[in-house]
């Protein structure tokens, strides 16, 4: 709009404008930085990949979910077995697959305000530890899902390790295989056994350990001793 006074200069007159349009202009600037800052808050952002299912069963990915952020957000499986899942803000998300017959690993997905997106693997024992996976995420079956323990079969091993066979086979095995020990043993080491036992035998005079354990206990010993230094009453008359 013109002002409602004559203005006589034109300099006057361009200075007007130019102080009008930078008041527009900022007014312009501040209002489209405040839409633009709402805008990335609730921009919303997608997680894609495939999922890879070893079962020959085609009807898989109909019992297969995504889920994301524990289940606020949810993805299905095309028959090839690559998922999308839309409407996810910036932010830090678990993704996991879900299906009752199979065992698959857990991603986290990191999404910054700029779009730009970073996975890694989830690592329970060691969580400081990062190790980044290919985006879009690949998902690989672990292992199958068993909800019932398996029967226990009998073994011959169970019989084997049994204590009450072992007690009744060991020494039989004893008395059955030292003897040939012995007589494949060298000539030698028998005689060298035999020279022990002669050495042995040729101490009849070596007191016995269980007799001297039994006389130091029992102080028969010192008794014995008492009786021999105290003479006779029939040696003393004498």
């Amino acid at each position: 709009f013109l002002p409602a006074f004559k203005m006589e200069e034109p300099m006057q007159y361009i200075q007007f404008l130019l102080c009008l349009f930078l008041f527009n202009w900022n007014s312009f600037a501040s209002g489209s930085g405040s839409d633009l800052e709402e805008f990335n808050d609730k921009a919303e952002f997608k997680i894609e990949g495939k999922v890879y299912f070893s079962s020959k069963d085609k009807e898989w990915t109909m019992n297969t979910r995504v889920l994301v952020d524990g289940g606020n957000y949810l993805g299905f499986v095309r028959t090839d077995g690559s998922f999308v899942v839309h409407g996810i803000p910036s932010g830090s998300y678990i993704v996991e697959v879900a299906n009752p017959d199979a065992l698959f690993e857990t991603v986290r997905v990191e999404i910054t305000s700029k779009g730009r997106i970073r996975a890694r693997r989830i690592n329970l024992l060691q969580p400081n530890l990062v190790k980044t996976v290919t985006y879009p995420l690949e998902f690989r079956e672990r292992g199958k899902l068993n909800y019932f323990h398996k029967r226990e079969q009998w073994r011959l091993t169970d019989f084997l390790f049994n204590p009450m066979v072992l007690t009744m086979i060991v020494p039989l095995l004893l008395i059955m295989v030292l003897p040939k020990l012995m007589n494949a043993a060298d000539v030698d080491t028998q005689k060298e056994m035999q020279n022990q036992m002669n050495v042995l035998n040729n101490r009849p005079n070596m007191p016995d350990a269980a007799e001297l354990f039994t006389n130091f206990f029992s102080g028969g010993a010192s008794s014995k001793k008492a009786i021999k230094s105290k003479p006779s009453a029939t040696s003393k008359r004498k």
